[in-house]
């Protein structure tokens, strides 16, 4: 029992090696001039072991923001009864604030400096928000392709972009704030 915890704690090491090694390279020399090489040597690995962790390079850009994507959606998608969507949002941004390390940091370093990758990711974080326009638009009993839940996505969508590359008590605040209100006016209208 020891010996597979070792075993998966040694894994999930080597994983975030590789994602630093990357994000490293990404941001200091571009995306595209980074090579499987060079990250697998900047991680003390060999390239096979990255491409057994990442079988592309793009899959190693944006697996960090793909699991905060996955987190988003599973917030929304498993929010307990009685939770709105939008306090689901919220709970999850302040858990993601909670937990930023210096990781986050890098990735959106990487991010900043490669808008490529800035555009894959804005693309994947609109999946998610579109789910919840989807699961917003149930809890308001409108049809998921109303307007108003559409605009309530792309606002969130905007909202949950800016925050999550400065997530801060403050910026949460203020977010939470602009979304109710705006959903708000979609109860008045």
């Amino acid at each position: 029992m020891k010996t597979e915890g070792l075993r998966e704690r040694s894994k999930a090491r080597r994983r975030e090696a590789i994602l630093r090694a990357a994000y490293e390279l990404f941001a200091d020399h571009g995306f595209e001039a980074a090579t499987i090489a060079d990250i697998a040597a900047a991680a003390e690995v060999s390239p096979r072991t990255v491409t057994l962790y990442f079988p592309s390079k793009l899959e190693l850009a944006t697996s960090h923001f793909d699991a905060l994507a996955d987190r988003l959606g599973t917030a929304l998608r498993d929010r307990p009864d009685g939770q709105t969507t939008l306090d689901a949002l919220e709970t999850w941004l302040r858990g993601e604030t909670a937990h930023r390390s210096d990781l986050d940091d890098l990735h959106d370093r990487m991010l900043d400096l490669n808008p490529q990758l800035r555009a894959v990711t804005n693309a994947r974080l609109a999946e998610v928000i579109q789910e919840g326009a989807r699961i917003l638009a149930e809890e308001r009993g409108d049809a998921p392709d109303d307007f108003g839940p559409r605009m309530a996505a792309a606002a969130a969508a905007a909202v949950v972009s800016e925050v999550c590359h400065r997530m801060q008590e403050s910026d949460i605040e203020t977010a939470m704030a602009f979304l109710r209100a705006g959903v708000a006016t979609l109860d008045a209208g």
